[in-house]
């Protein structure tokens, strides 16, 4: 009845349940690779089958279960409660009682203490599978000291075999209530009350990109991670590059952890939550070398796992930092069940109609899924009042509320989309949401104010990791396509990616990587400010532009900091997802007016009269007055390829307008760290004024090759506005002058045997525009995700038609 916990492993479920089973497995296979996981005893199914045995439960609990109405809520929670009750009101067999006393006196004594502190936590054998995470459908108790709390703990997670939220989620997914036994694993604390904890995947929860570790965390114990009662700091590790000994930190985000759970101060409050200081607020809850130390240990999980089963198997790890001993700890790991059972091969494609791009979101949050919902507003302030009323939730509407926990599951299922203010995406409201494939918009903050009962709203996951709730019902549209039945091509097809966001939820398409990666989308949305106000904003005596740049900047040593870092994160991501394919990152080609709107932009910007043919692209980077701008830019590059280990990032030099522009910028990048053809660093020029191509041979001989900007070709070939509505009509990619200019420009890249490529709009728009760049002999198509299919088939169509025209051999 009693094992200690080092003695169990994977092949004990039917005995221990899935969570002791995989915390024994770690014990005994992977302390000796340096990964701790805290000790303890376990309470087996046995002990619980003779539980209910003595106590003659077993045809009661039947008889509450077989009357359940699962499409009544209230039915759910009557049958549930009197289940528990049953249970809690039952002693303990005394031989029970005994031996679990035995075993926490010896567990206390091997930790130097008379009654040490322990989680009590519940294992299900029907728990932590591969096919059901069961994520947070029983009990835990922390922070229980002594054998009388110990009882009424082990005897509580006993009775949440048979929380509502248990017996429904059995229910939903085809389980035997009679057939799920409960072990109990009493295991020794991590004080993260005084340090930090939180979760961990070995694969990007929203899109399913197995190469990176994402971690969430706060101060405190990680219920309030998991319960979604903050949002917590987000970081992502690049896997294949940290095995290699890189420290390939993607992503450093940080969250609203205005509190956190700790240690109660009296045995009737075994824990409290607490308003975290304002300074610990703005700082990290992990240093880099924790974060690259838990990624590294969930990496060495995944792997021990999956070479366990067969199969690739991603991991969901709960992890905690003892603010003691500065010590981090795996305290959980569980089999991820969500994208792990995804068919890679297909495609699922939701997207809004033509009245999407009317109308304005009301409100925004982290997306969860890739789906969109739609239904009447019910606004949930608190679950057990409600449903206390007699609140019937009709099916179809979307759930409105602070947070979701997983009581919250028989609501969910029926909700056509939910929305919360607080919350992660790794919480467990998202993962269960992504289980029951309801889409869900968590982390809002305001959204119980700014909706209202029965108001009808589109909730939309489908545009990345931010989604967005429209009033009304907006048209949309599911588009389903198996990669299988794409058509190859010989033309190397590239994207163009605007926001690093999109990045993993691409990276399964099959293109060859990114012909055009804009700086300009990080620092409009990531950055937000001018990297010069950034640097030099304390010297302006703005008082309220240095406010809004601290408040930008917090957690970061600098404004400087926070530029290079940010830019090297939203770059690094998309380098990542495409890796080890080629990704062209253009350097920043905003206009003056466009620099001008960045926070802090008025203090450093000129007013021109035509900024489209101003300061902009290659003319900023060497000027005195913008040179230590473009050189955080460099650092940011040098940053992804040298210490991410990114050196699949190719850059591009934007409007250069001359040869003697080009070498200028060479200079000032060679200033700042970065030289092409060291470390393998290309460069490219981007090929939109005709200057590129009348000079295209002179200029071929110091690049290693060629980008054609469409869009602005066509504006300085035809000598019009492109933002002028009054000359729109002219404007035309495919207009005969701009067709000679690029087939001049292919034959010149040919000629000196360097790459030609396109990365601007006109192939994404136009197929029969992208019939003829193949023709022409272009090496790379560069275009935008969504136009893939319709482009592939053009491509398809015009290769087939020229091997028939080709002189077969006799």
């Amino acid at each position: 009845m009693i094992l200690d916990l080092s003695s169990v492993g994977i092949n004990d479920i039917p005995s221990v349940g899935g969570k002791n089973a995989s915390l024994g497995e770690m014990i005994q296979k992977l302390s000796g690779l340096g990964i701790c996981i805290p000790g303890g005893f376990v309470i087996t199914v046995e002990a619980y089958t003779q539980f209910i045995v003595q106590n003659q439960l077993d045809k009661k609990i039947r008889d509450l279960i077989h009357d359940i109405d699962h499409d009544n809520v209230e039915s759910l929670r009557r049958a549930g409660l009197s289940v528990r009750q049953l249970i809690r009101n039952s002693p303990l067999p005394k031989e029970l009682s005994v031996k679990i006393i035995e075993a926490y006196y010896t567990l206390s004594q091997s930790y130097g203490q008379e009654s040490t502190d322990v989680a009590v936590r519940s294992s299900a054998t029907a728990e932590d599978l591969p096919n059901a995470s069961f994520a947070g459908q029983q009990e835990t108790y922390l922070n229980v000291r002594g054998p009388a709390a110990l009882m009424d703990a082990v005897r509580n997670c006993f009775a949440s075999l048979f929380t509502d939220r248990a017996i429904s989620y059995r229910s939903t997914f085809g389980f035997d209530h009679f057939k799920v036994g409960l072990s109990v694993c009493v295991q020794k604390m991590i004080r993260s009350d005084l340090g930090s904890a939180g979760v961990a995947f070995s694969l990007d929860t929203e899109s399913g990109f197995k190469n990176v570790v994402v971690i969430n965390g706060s101060y405190g114990l990680g219920e309030m991670v998991v319960q979604g009662s903050v949002s917590p700091d987000e970081f992502i590790v690049f896997k294949p590059k940290l095995k290699e000994g890189f420290p390939s930190i993607l992503e450093k985000k940080i969250g609203v952890k205005d509190q956190m759970m700790v240690y109660g101060d009296n045995p009737d409050e075994r824990v409290k939550t607490i308003p975290v200081d304002k300074s610990k607020q703005n700082q990290f809850c992990l240093n880099d070398a924790q974060i690259l130390q838990l990624a590294e240990w969930v990496c060495i999980i995944e792997g021990y796992y999956s070479d366990l089963r067969g199969h690739w198997c991603p991991m969901d790890v709960e992890w905690a930092i003892d603010g003691l001993s500065g010590k981090l700890f795996i305290v959980q790991a569980r089999p991820e069940t969500i994208h792990s059972r995804k068919d890679a091969a297909l495609l699922v494609d939701y997207k809004l109609g033509e009245d999407f791009s009317r109308e304005k979101p009301i409100l925004k949050g982290i997306a969860v899924g890739n789906k969109i919902g739609y239904g009447p507003v019910n606004i949930m302030y608190s679950l057990d009042k409600r449903i206390g009323e007699h609140f019937d939730f009709k099916k179809g509407s979307v759930l409105v509320t602070d947070m979701t926990d997983p009581d919250w599951e028989p609501i969910m299922k029926m909700a056509s989309a939910i929305i919360t203010n607080k919350g992660g995406r790794t919480c467990h409201a998202a993962i269960i949401a992504r289980e029951l494939g309801v889409p869900a918009i968590v982390g809002c903050g305001n959204a119980t104010e700014i909706l209202t009962d029965n108001l009808e709203v589109t909730v939309s996951c489908a545009s990345g990791e931010e989604g967005e709730v429209y009033k009304g019902q907006l048209e949309y549209s599911l588009v389903e396509t198996n990669i299988k039945d794409i058509p190859q091509v010989d033309t190397t097809i590239l994207f163009n990616v605007a926001s690093p966001s999109q990045a993993f939820h691409i990276a399964h398409l099959p293109g060859k990587g990114v012909g055009l990666a804009r700086e300009e989308f990080i620092i409009n949305n990531y950055i937000q400010a001018h990297p010069l106000a950034l640097m030099n904003h304390a010297s302006l005596n703005d008082a309220e532009l240095t406010a809004r740049i601290q408040q930008l900047t917090k957690g970061f040593e600098s404004g400087e900091h926070f530029f290079i870092e940010k830019l090297s994160y939203g770059v690094g991501k998309i380098a990542a997802a495409f890796h080890p394919s080629p990704v062209i990152v253009r350097f920043s080609d905003f206009k003056t007016n466009e620099y001008y709107n960045l926070l802090g932009g008025k203090y450093f910007e000129p007013k021109e009269e035509n900024p489209m043919l101003g300061w902009r692209g290659a003319s900023r980077y060497y000027s005195e007055s913008y040179k230590k701008a473009f050189g955080l830019e460099c650092r940011a590059i040098k940053k992804v390829r040298e210490q991410m280990g990114l050196d699949n990032v190719i850059v591009m030099i934007p409007f250069c307008r001359t040869v003697d522009e080009l070498f200028a910028v060479y200079k000032v990048m060679e200033e700042y760290g970065l030289k092409r053809g060291e470390n393998g660093l290309q460069v490219y020029l981007m090929a939109e004024i005709p200057s590129n191509i009348i000079l295209a041979d002179e200029f071929a001989k110091h690049i290693d090759g060629f980008s054609i900007g469409s869009n602005d070709l066509t504006q300085l070939v035809l000598g019009l506005d492109r933002d002028s509505s009054l000359v729109a009509s002219i404007y035309n990619e495919r207009n005969s002058a701009v067709k000679e200019m690029i087939v001049r420009l292919i034959q010149a890249a040919k000629k000196a045997k360097i790459k030609v490529g396109i990365c601007g709009q006109g192939p994404s728009d136009f197929p029969d525009f992208a019939q003829f760049l193949v023709e022409q002999g272009i090496d790379t198509l560069s275009i935008t995700p969504d136009s893939f299919l319709k482009t592939n088939a053009a491509i398809h169509k015009i290769e087939t038609e020229n091997r028939k025209k080709r002189p077969q051999p006799f």
